[in-house]
C-alpha cells in the first residue's frame, strides 16, 4: 500500500478532526500529498500543520462542502499546489436528531445538504479531471446507518443511503475511464462528535454503543481510515461500487435475542 499511494495527491473533506483527520495523517504517511479540507480552518490548519511538522506534505483550506464555489476551489488549490489530483475522499457529514415527524425543513435541508449534496458536489468536480487523465479514485464515507434506519435519526439514514448508492452509480459510469469509487460504512466510531454531547452523555453514547457492538467496543478514527487508505490504494485496484462495512460486527445482528 505504501509505495502505491507515495506521491499521489488527494484531496479530505471534514479533515480537522475524526475520521478526517485521521485519514490525511495516514495518507501523509504513506507519501500522499493532501489537501486538508474543513469548515473550521483553524482545525484545518493544525492538521496540516502536524503532517508538515512531521515531514509530510500538506496545505489546509476552510471548506464548506455543501458550497459549490467553496469545493472548486479546493480543488483549484490541489492543482496549484501539487501539480495534479488522485484521490478525493469526501467524508463531511452531519446528523440532526428528531423524530420525523418533528424534523423542520430546514433540518431536513441541511442535513441532505451537507452529508448528499456535499458528497455529489466532490464527485461533480472532481470527476471531469480525473476523466481527463484517465485514472483516479474517490472514497465517500457512508454509514452503517445507510444500510438500516436508526431511532430519530431518518433524515441521517435518507442521506447515507443517497451516498451509498451514489457511489454505486458514479462507479458504474466512470470504471471504463480508469476511475474507482468506493465507499465505507462505519459503525459507532470515537470521534469528536461524542464529545460535543457533553462529558456524562459522551461517556453514555461509548457505553451503549459498545455493548451493541459485538466485538464490545467502538471504532476508533484509525481503524476507518486504514479502510480508506486501501480503497485509496492500488491493493483495491479490482474494487469499485462497493460498500465496506467496518462496524465491529453490529449489522451480522439480525436483532434476534441470543440463545446462548
Amino acid at each position: 500500500m505504501t509505495a502505491s499511494l507515495g506521491g499521489r495527491i488527494a484531496i479530505v473533506t471534514a479533515a480537522g478532526s475524526g475520521i478526517g483527520a485521521a485519514t490525511a495523517r495516514r495518507l501523509a504517511g504513506h507519501g500522499t500529498a493532501v489537501v486538508v479540507a474543513d469548515l473550521s480552518g483553524r482545525r484545518a490548519d493544525e492538521v496540516a500543520a502536524a503532517i508538515v511538522a512531521g515531514g509530510g506534505r500538506a496545505v489546509a483550506i476552510k471548506m464548506d462542502v455543501a458550497v459549490p464555489e467553496r469545493v472548486q476551489a479546493t480543488i483549484q488549490l490541489a492543482l496549484d499546489t501539487f501539480g495534479g489530483l488522485d484521490i478525493v475522499v469526501n467524508n463531511a457529514g452531519l446528523a440532526e436528531a428528531a423524530p420525523l415527524h418533528e424534523i423542520s425543513l430546514e433540518s431536513w435541508n441541511r442535513v441532505i445538504a451537507v452529508t448528499l449534496t456535499g458528497t455529489f458536489l466532490g464527485m461533480k468536480y472532481c470527476l471531469p479531471l480525473m476523466r481527463r487523465q484517465g485514472r483516479g479514485v474517490i472514497v465517500n464515507t457512508a454509514s452503517i446507518s445507510g444500510i438500516a434506519g436508526d431511532y430519530g435519526l431518518s433524515s441521517y439514514n435518507a442521506a447515507k443511503a443517497g451516498v451509498i448508492n451514489l457511489t454505486r452509480s458514479a462507479a458504474r459510469e466512470n470504471a471504463r475511464d480508469g476511475i474507482r469509487v468506493n465507499c465505507v460504512c462505519p459503525g459507532a466510531i470515537n470521534t469528536r462528535a461524542a464529545e460535543l454531547l457533553g462529558k456524562d452523555r459522551a461517556e453514555d453514547f461509548r457505553r451503549r454503543n459498545a455493548a451493541a457492538h459485538p466485538i464490545g467496543r467502538i471504532g476508533e478514527p484509525d481503524e476507518i481510515a486504514s479502510t480508506v487508505c486501501f480503497l485509496a490504494s492500488d491493493e483495491s485496484s479490482f474494487i469499485t461500487g462497493a460498500a465496506i462495512v467496518v462496524d465491529g460486527g453490529i449489522t451480522a445482528h439480525t436483532g434476534l435475542p441470543d440463545m446462548a
